[in-house]
């Protein structure tokens, strides 16, 4: 069950993409409905899986890579449509595998191994496409300029955050090398 919710962000990541990045692809109240259905399918996929009793490093993968994935597709198409820089779509995919390579490879681990910074990166990926989402409902035209407006600069703050934490992660060996040769 906690595979098939994220099998399901999953199928919504492409239609996501292209709606974001052509508004007039799809109506903005089902491209509102669908990020909010991608987001709770990313809500209650780990809680079932630990209830269920299926919890496995295939699953954390499964559902971090639909993450990455989801939220590269869709900060793709901000990107496209002009509302986002799109440093941030292409940083996501290099911070994920070094993620990946760092859980698996440095570290020899049997499932992802979290950083604070990554893990709030993670999160807060998916805030501008629901802030664009939210921008094309029918609001008054003040609140959709906010809207757009924080969109912008999360974006360039995430930049910096991702970038941050890459830099964090990839120096992380050596702060433990140097601590065990202390």
């Amino acid at each position: 069950m906690a595979n098939a919710l994220t099998a399901v962000r999953l199928a919504l990541a492409l239609p996501v993409a292209v709606a974001l990045a052509r508004p007039e692809r799809l109506a903005p109240g089902v491209v509102a409905l669908f990020v909010g259905l991608a987001i709770v399918t990313d809500f209650l996929d780990g809680p079932v899986a630990r209830r269920q009793g299926t919890a496995s490093a295939f699953g954390m993968l499964f559902d971090h890579s639909t993450d990455c994935l989801f939220v590269t597709s869709g900060l793709t198409g901000v990107a496209i449509a002009g509302s986002i820089t799109p440093l941030l779509p292409a940083l996501i995919p290099f911070a994920f595998g070094q993620y990946v390579l760092d859980s698996y490879v440095w570290h020899r681990q049997r499932q992802l191994r979290a950083s604070f910074l990554g893990r709030w990166n993670g999160i807060l990926y998916f805030v501008p496409i629901v802030l664009v989402a939210a921008s094309r409902l029918p609001f008054p035209a003040g609140f959709t300029s906010l809207l757009r407006l924080a969109t912008g600069a999360l974006a360039y703050l995430l930049v910096a955050s991702t970038v941050m934490s890459m830099l964090d992660r990839a120096t992380t060996p050596f702060r433990s090398l140097g601590q065990m040769n202390s």
